[in-house]
């Protein structure tokens, strides 16, 4: 095969140019599912290469912000590979947040357009600097009783377009040369220093990510189907799937709202999911439903993190669960997120441990002075590697400098481009 004729995003490793490549090899297969919809490989990359042309009509280009502001569904992935496809960054917002304090993130990352749920706009339109975003895109339907040609002009007046006519008025765009070094998402933390900053997370650093996930959850084909539970807003879930994206399997995006357990079984049931992740507590209630072991799952990982997990929640997974691997998992927003493995064959033996650093970083356990503990003794887990974060956005100084409070603020380890190593976790050096 000759390569002055290969397109240049075929030589790039990043989630748009797998979508890309899975559309051109497995077009049929189910990318995503949502409430029993699928949306395949073709469809997914065709479908966020229309919405990235769309955007670039409206003026969003390489080093802008696109913000979005949803709950889980297919339209979220399509909007991140469209922002990304540009060389734009994605900003995962949390619709958990209150009116000013989602207004301080639209202020810092200055969005030049965002991608809203319809019954989410309340709230956007309750921060004052969402009048700045020059595109606001709608997915649903606001449900409000105006007339049409009333709301038609309000929404015209606001920049506001509804998703699906934005995007099928355009063609895909040919995906353009995204160099993995570039900021694919602002993720926002607060840690214990106040208010949320902006962590720049590249494609590079994801991709570590997709390897550490096949690592651990031994995805070795595109034949598993994972089960997202975890918001988009938050690290873990982007985090969770990234390896899917790598692999070509299928992702399921279970609705967010209360944890249902019985409802979340019947789906891992009825999509027949193989990895699936959730909190402690969330187990607990899984593994409490009295028909469980009447169903036919097909789970050969159960994943956990987020908190510990006391013995009893470790055993009660394993008596329902014998034949699954588990899998705990521990990192933080800046380190994209993985750092340390919890095999299942660990769990009870090194219970309350972080478990194993993931290969390819490095890590030391030290005091106050960045001084090496010894063996036995308390100190903090510090990180340096290709997972580690490109710092935090418009904050030179919080990048740069080490941090005295703990938390998940990262520390400067060593010098260079990337001065940030990681968020440290309190832990035992045993």
């Amino acid at each position: 095969m000759s390569t002055d004729t290969a397109p240049a995003w075929s030589f790039r490793h990043h989630w748009m140019s797998q979508a890309a490549t899975h559309a051109m090899m497995r077009p049929d297969k189910p990318a995503l599912r949502h409430l029993g919809e699928t949306t395949t490989w073709a469809q997914l990359s065709r479908r966020s290469l229309q919405l990235a042309a769309a955007l670039a009509d409206r003026g969003v280009a390489a080093g802008d912000r696109v913000a979005m502001l949803t709950l889980n569904h297919p339209w979220f992935v399509e909007s991140v590979f469209a922002a990304n496809s540009l060389g734009a960054m994605a900003v995962p917002l949390s619709f958990r947040l209150a009116p000013l304090e989602l207004d301080h993130i639209l202020a810092d990352c200055t969005p030049s357009a965002i991608v809203v749920d319809a019954h989410l706009l309340p709230l956007l339109q309750a921060a004052p600097n969402a009048t700045s975003i020059g595109t606001v895109v709608v997915i649903g339907d606001s449900g409000e009783a105006e007339a049409e040609a009333e709301a038609e002009a309000e929404a015209e007046a606001e920049g506001r377009t509804a998703y699906e006519e934005f995007l099928s008025a355009h063609e895909p765009m040919e995906l353009p040369d995204i160099s993995e070094e570039s900021t694919a998402l602002i993720m926002y933390t607060s840690g214990t220093t106040g208010r949320p900053k902006g962590v720049m997370l590249s494609h590079r650093n994801m991709q570590v990510q997709a390897i550490t996930c096949i690592r651990a959850m031994e995805m070795f084909d595109d034949s598993d189907v994972g089960f997202l539970t975890a918001p988009f807003f938050h690290i873990a879930g982007l985090g969770s799937i990234v390896a899917n994206f790598l692999v070509g399997s299928t992702v399921v995006i279970h609705p967010l709202g209360a944890f249902d357990p019985r409802a979340v079984l019947d789906a891992y049931e009825r999509e027949a999911a193989t990895i699936v992740f959730n909190v402690p507590q969330q187990w607990d209630l899984i593994c409490a439903q009295p028909d469980i072991d009447k169903r036919d799952l097909k789970l050969r990982i159960i994943s956990w993190g987020a908190a510990p997990a006391s013995d009893a929640t470790l055993r009660a997974m394993g008596e329902k669960f014998p034949a699954a691997l588990n899998v705990a998992v521990f990192g933080q927003t800046e380190t994209s997120p993985i750092t340390c493995v919890l095999r299942g064959e660990d769990a009870l033996r090194k219970l309350g441990s972080v478990g194993r650093p993931i290969p390819g970083i490095q890590y030391r356990i030290v005091d106050a002075d960045m001084h090496d503990v010894a063996v036995g003794e308390v100190g903090e887990i510090v990180y340096r590697g290709p997972t580690v974060t490109q710092g935090y956005w418009r904050k030179p100084q919080e990048t740069a400098r080490p941090s005295t409070e703990g938390g998940s603020t990262p520390v400067t380890w060593s010098s260079g481009t990337t001065r940030v190593s990681s968020g440290w976790s309190t832990a035992r050096r045993t």
